[in-house]
């Protein structure tokens, strides 16, 4: 079987991000030729893929202090979840998201670096982490994501991933009202309002139930567990198994850059 490399950056991948970069300074005066933005762009995605760190980048990449500049600066400018809102777009004129069912869920890193957003994990003897809520669609499509310390509670974070859908949400009618998936974490009064303020429906149900009622219900259809499989999906960007950025922003960068990623090859299905 041959080797893939799913860092590289194929053409039509770059057709989507090309448009999105910022200027490059003016170098009226001179100076040493900037590094092409497809190749640092093409490092970026090798880092995010790999989990290299960045001074172990191979040399061929480009220098690992130009490769992170950039990505600070692209990550200033917004690149990132501007890529991840192109392929949202993309997405939904090719297949369509589907809004009508959703589901939403926290998973946690390890961050023993701390910085912003991190803080002890509960599960892992009080070490530093990063928990990041996820919403999708029914086909497990990341439509938001937002992090904070791995010590708070999922139910503390569904409010800000529901305000956090990264384009615009259609607005459907009082009957016809969206689904959000949920399991028992979320089983609480509050949850409940918060989700009718939004116009979601609740489905809150453990994997004890959904198994259940898939027993027993004639054509009955597990949605509650798409949401962990987009966590999955994810995770085969190694850079964000174990959270090595202090700043916050870095690390939703990578994030949201292997939202768009995850995206786009679903784009190249379809296409």
């Amino acid at each position: 079987m041959a080797r893939t490399r799913p860092w590289k950056v194929s053409d039509a991948l770059w057709e989507h991000v090309a448009p999105l970069i910022p200027p490059a300074p003016s170098h009226a005066k001179g100076g040493r030729p900037r590094l092409p933005d497809r190749q640092a762009f093409e490092a970026i995605v090798y880092v995010l893929r790999t989990g290299i760190q960045w001074n172990a980048l191979p040399r061929e990449l480009g220098a690992s202090s130009t490769i992170h500049d950039r990505f600070q600066q692209w990550e200033q400018a917004g690149l990132f979840k501007a890529l991840w809102q192109a392929g949202l777009a993309a997405y939904d004129e090719l297949a369509g998201i589907q809004w009508e069912w959703q589901a939403a869920d926290g998973t946690m890193s390890k961050a023993p670096f701390g910085g912003a957003a991190t803080g002890p994990n509960p599960t892992d003897r009080g070490k530093q982490g990063t928990k990041r809520s996820l919403l999708t669609d029914g086909a497990g499509i990341p439509l938001a994501l937002v992090i904070d310390g791995a010590q708070r509670h999922d139910v503390k974070l569904l409010s800000a991933t529901l305000d956090g859908v990264v384009i615009e949400r259609p607005i459907f009618p009082l009957e016809q009202r969206e689904q959000l998936c949920l399991d028992a974490a979320y089983d609480s009064t509050p949850v409940y309002k918060e989700l009718v303020a939004r116009h979601y429906w609740p489905h809150v149900r453990s994997r004890g139930e959904e198994r259940m009622e898939r027993e027993i219900i004639p054509g009955y259809r597990a949605r509650r567990w798409v949401v962990e499989r987009t966590h999955a999906w994810l995770n085969r960007s190694r850079r964000i198994l174990v959270r090595w950025e202090k700043k916050a922003e870095n690390y939703l960068a990578f994030l949201h850059l292997a939202c768009a990623q995850l995206l786009f090859e679903k784009v190249a299905v379809f296409g």
